[in-house]
């Protein structure tokens, strides 16, 4: 099964979510956030075409991550082989994180046409970024998120209980200093 990337993989970064991490550069994207932080990655037919086994070997390989983060792009618009990638992550003991221009509500939305290959992918989703990031709502404060809007939600205490659950640890701004 083939996925299409925006770039290739990065293997440490610190900034996609708690820890040491693998990130997932998805291509393509309709949200069109206004000053978005990738705009390369919007083009649906950008980028390149890898088949998952090469990320799947790469994720086996990892031996100092906590997790690896499927970001964009829009990952929601390729839930099929994102949900094969993060299920051999969990089975390598690595955390998983996704960050989406969707809302959570959107995403689980029973009238969505991709309900189900968006619940699947979320099944195998440990905490969740949703939300289009909004530039007039941006805070260098905020932890693992662009805008105030967005959340950080933990997946699978939302779906047990159907109602949101914010991972609260990670919600709370840390200061920064500029220089």
């Amino acid at each position: 099964m083939k996925i299409r990337l925006s770039s290739h993989l990065s293997f440490d970064s610190i900034v996609d979510g708690p820890g040491l991490r693998m990130v997932v550069w998805t291509q393509g994207c309709t949200h069109k956030c206004s000053e978005c932080h990738n705009p390369q990655t919007h083009d649906l037919n950008g980028g390149y075409e890898v088949d998952i086994d090469e990320i799947i070997t790469n994720i086996k390989g990892r031996k100092l991550q906590r997790g690896i983060t499927l970001s964009g792009g829009e990952p929601f618009l390729q839930q099929e082989p994102l949900e094969k990638i993060a299920k051999e992550a969990k089975n390598s003991n690595l955390d998983v994180w996704a960050y989406t221009g969707f809302t959570f509500e959107q995403l689980l939305d029973s009238k969505n046409p991709h309900y189900f290959k968006n619940l699947n992918l979320l099944n195998q989703i440990d905490i969740l970024v949703d939300g289009k990031f909004i530039y007039e709502k941006r805070d260098i404060n905020l932890r693992f998120r662009g805008s105030s809007n967005q959340r950080i939600i933990d997946v699978q205490k939302s779906l047990i209980n159907r109602q949101v659950f914010l991972a609260n640890e990670y919600m709370e701004e840390q200061l920064c200093s500029a220089k």
